[in-house]
């Protein structure tokens, strides 16, 4: 009669076998990773598989109130929206004075003799009618022009944070500080620097704007950190 095959019988108090009667090598601990399958070539995942997690996006720079920060391409946009207003207003002002001032500069050129030669005008009189005008245009210009970007980036920026450029592009400028209000001291040292200044110190305009990029925590310009201030994107 046949005798059943013996099989050797585990030592005692060695590892017992894991699930599927695998028992892990000697030598390693109960906890043996199994190696990972080899998959062979041209083998795809079936469409159900996601796929490998994926790394989340860093989270948003957030400003000491809790809103995300401006980006430099918003604030860019805005810029160039409040500066073409601001264009578009100096025009309508402007150019009907330009053109009259040009037409009489072209008819007191063009007059004549009793003889039918051209008048020579004398020194004062080119001077009283060509360069004085030009020069009176120009200052009232200038003064004219730093009321109305008074009264755009300081008085109707301070009543809730926004010009029409922030406006269209969901931009705030609010305090550093979240527990203030912006007010007109704020409004007007960002003005100061954003639009007076810049018209003395040469290349202060780019190094203003671009400084945004570099900086941190908060991403403000030079003139957000002259008001303590820092603009914010907001949904409305």
């Amino acid at each position: 009669m046949t005798q059943p095959p013996s099989y050797p019988m585990p030592p005692v108090g060695g590892p017992s076998p894991t699930a599927g009667g695998v028992t892990p090598p000697p030598g390693h601990p109960q906890g043996y990773a199994v190696p990972p399958q080899y998959a062979p070539p041209g083998y795809a995942p079936p469409p159900w598989y996601p796929g490998p997690p994926r790394p989340m996006a860093p989270p948003p720079t957030l400003s000491p109130g809790g809103q995300p920060l401006a980006s430099f391409s918003d604030r860019l946009l805005a810029w160039l929206i409040d500066m073409a207003l601001a264009s578009g207003v100096a025009l309508v002002l402007f150019l009907p004075a330009f053109a009259i001032l040009f037409w009489r500069m072209v008819t007191k050129m063009s007059e004549v003799k009793p003889d039918g030669t051209v008048m020579d005008p004398d020194p004062s009189t080119i001077f009283l009618s060509y360069f004085l005008p030009i020069l009176l245009l120009q200052v009232g210009m200038f003064v004219l022009l730093l009321g109305l970007y008074w009264l755009y980036h300081v008085e109707y920026l301070k009543r809730d944070g926004q010009t029409l450029g922030k406006k269209a592009m969901k931009l705030r400028v609010v305090p550093l500080d979240p527990t203030r209000t912006l007010n007109r001291a704020m409004a007007g040292r960002r003005w100061l620097v954003q639009h007076l200044a810049v018209a003395f110190v040469p290349g202060l305009n780019y190094l203003d704007g671009f400084w945004q990029l570099w900086d941190k925590p908060w991403q403000q310009c030079l003139h957000d950190k002259f008001a303590e201030t820092v603009v914010v994107k907001v949904s409305e």
